[in-house]
Parts: C-alpha cells; sequence; structure tokens
C-alpha cells in the first residue's frame, strides 16, 4: 500500500511523514519507525501498529478502534481527542 508517497508496510521507516487524515484502515504497520509522524486525524482502525516506534508522532483525533498496540512506544506522542483500540476517547 501506499499513501501519499509513503510505502506503508511492516518495519516502513516514515520519520517525519505527513500522514493526516490518511485512510490507513487495517494497514500492517508492525516495527515501523513512525517518529514525529502527523497521523492527525488519521484512521487506524484495526492498524497492526506491533512494535511500532510512535514517539512524538501526532495522533491528534486518530482512530485507532481496533488496532494492535502491544509493545508500541507511544512516549511523547500527542493523544488528544484519539479514539484508542477499545474505542475510549483519550482527552
Amino acid at each position: 500500500m501506499e499513501v501519499n508517497g509513503y510505502k506503508i508496510e511492516p518495519g516502513a521507516n516514515l520519520t517525519g511523514a505527513t500522514l493526516w487524515l490518511a485512510d490507513l484502515t487495517g494497514a500492517n504497520l508492525a516495527g515501523a519507525n513512525l517518529t514525529h509522524t502527523d497521523l492527525s486525524g488519521a484512521d487506524l482502525i484495526e492498524a497492526n501498529l506491533h512494535t511500532a516506534d510512535l514517539t512524538g508522532t501526532d495522533l491528534t483525533a486518530a482512530n485507532l478502534t481496533g488496532a494492535i498496540l502491544t509493545g508500541t512506544d507511544l512516549s511523547n506522542a500527542y493523544l488528544r481527542g484519539a479514539i484508542m483500540p477499545d474505542g475510549t476517547n483519550h482527552d
């Protein structure tokens, strides 16, 4: 899968990528480097983010319903308004 010129795949290096409002439903980004990526408003429904690095990533208003986040690093990530995997809203 390719979105905004970025290859969306396991282990991808998407550091600093601009993927706001992207439809990444069901995407497999296991082990990907997403540090400081703009994923604000993105649909990450049922996405596989197992062991991905989301340090400093902007997930403002992103939809992570059903996403796999085990082992994911969310240090300093912006989560305001994000819908978390269990369906709760992060305020």
